[in-house]
Parts: C-alpha cells; structure tokens; sequence
C-alpha cells in the first residue's frame, strides 16, 4: 500500500479581498480535485484573503498509481486560469515509512 500527499500554494485574484470570495475561487477546485477520487481539502493560509493552500491525499496499492493520480490534479490545479500555482510540495509514503 501507497499514499501520496500534495500540498498546492495558490495566489488568487485580486478580487478576492473577502473569504466569500475566496471561497468563490477555493470551491470549485476542490470540487474538481475530488473527482479524481482523493480526499482534498484547504489546509493552509485560511485567512488570508489572497492565499490558498489546498491539499490532496491518495491511497493505492502501486506506487505508480498514486504518482499519476498526484500528476493528474496539479495540472488541474495549475491548469486553472483564475489562480496561479505558486508551489507544490509532494510526499509519496510507502510500506516502509
């Protein structure tokens, strides 16, 4: 058994000078995330109005696996035009650790 985690930093648009509207641009991506069948969440920067962290977490029996899932929602995540991906930080956890 595998899991992965990813931690994705994200700057917002300039508009989102309430937590309503960050919660505008957060949502939708998480949404997103999940339909790859990983548990996603805002883990970071909660109140701050122009940040978001988001991360997702991933289970499999194969290493790869969890690899192609993570590769999937970070070019999700970076594929949005709304937000900019500042960084990403990846964590692959293996029988093991």
């Amino acid at each position: 058994m595998f899991t992965g985690t990813a931690v994705f930093d994200l700057l917002l648009p300039g508009d989102s000078r309430s937590l309503k509207a960050k919660r505008s641009y957060v949502r939708p991506i998480v949404a997103a995330l999940r339909r790859f069948e990983v548990s996603a969440a805002e883990v970071g920067a909660l109140d701050l109005h122009g940040r978001a962290q988001l991360a997702v977490a991933v289970v499999a029996a194969e290493a790869s696996h969890v690899q192609e899932v993570l590769d999937s929602c970070e070019r999700l995540v970076a594929g949005r035009p709304e937000t900019e991906l500042l960084s990403v930080r990846r964590r692959l956890y293996g029988e093991d650790d």
